[in-house]
């Protein structure tokens, strides 16, 4: 018997509105970036499905565009956060650069984000929209290695029957505004470090980086690596999806 999709998300702060939810199939990002321009910051789209969670909130950052990237990885730990709350304690949740998700070494979702296409690098941007999807299941007849490195979150240990896309997804977007808070708190640049951090700690090492000490420049969301006195900058802008 296939699983009752929810109607609705669980209760959720008060800045998440409008909160859209779309069809199976649907497209949260683009749909939360249609709303962006009337609607503004707050406004949540997310995806009613039994086999992967997606959604998508929009942001108003009062910092420039080239900083404001950094909301990636506010939006990385949250979805990690998120899954870890729900998951098996001992399955580890780690990162790559920038915006992909595992789950035991497996991809399982990702962090996108969109801004307007004629932003500049040095001013606020009118808005933001980020995004993410991970993985609950398979679709049926799926058999393992037709997608090399990845998994999904059922098959990793999560209890299907004990979490729904909408816990998820409620999740998510608690975890996101509690990131975003602590970043701003102190002000962007010296509540920077703690958003950082959270992140890095999750960073996988991959094999391109070396034994390098990895840090992420506050201004540019860049990822660089540093060793034997030599730096070496991998852009984020570089690494995100072109804008909207």
């Amino acid at each position: 018997m296939a699983k009752d999709l929810p109607l609705g998300l669980p209760e959720l702060p008060s800045v998440f509105e409008p909160v859209v939810a779309l069809r199976e199939g649907g497209d949260a990002m683009a749909r939360a970036i249609a709303l962006a321009p009337q609607h503004g910051a707050g406004t949540l789209a997310w995806v009613r499905s039994a086999s992967r969670i997606e959604a998508a909130v929009v942001l108003e950052p009062e910092l420039p565009l080239a900083a404001a990237r950094a909301a990636v990885f506010a939006g990385a730990s949250a979805l990690a956060d998120a899954l870890a709350a729900y998951g098996p304690p001992e399955v580890p949740l780690t990162f790559h650069w920038p915006g992909i998700v595992l789950v035991n070494d497996g991809q399982v979702g990702r962090i996108r984000l969109a801004w307007p296409e004629a932003a500049s690098e040095r001013a606020e941007p009118a808005w933001l929209v980020l995004g993410m999807e991970a993985r609950l299941s398979f679709p049926r007849g799926w058999e393992p290695g037709h997608g090399l490195h990845q998994t999904s979150v059922f098959e990793e240990g999560w209890a299907e029957e004990e979490v729904s896309c909408a816990e998820l997804t409620a999740a998510w977007a608690r975890h996101l505004m509690a990131n975003l808070a602590e970043w701003q708190r102190s002000g962007p640049t010296s509540g920077f470090p703690r958003l950082s951090e959270r992140y890095l700690v999750r960073l996988a090492r991959q094999a391109w980086m070396g034994e390098a000490r990895r840090g992420i420049d506050p201004a540019t969301g860049d990822l660089v690596l540093e060793e034997g006195g030599a730096r070496t900058r991998y852009p984020l802008l570089d690494a995100l999806a072109v804008p909207a």
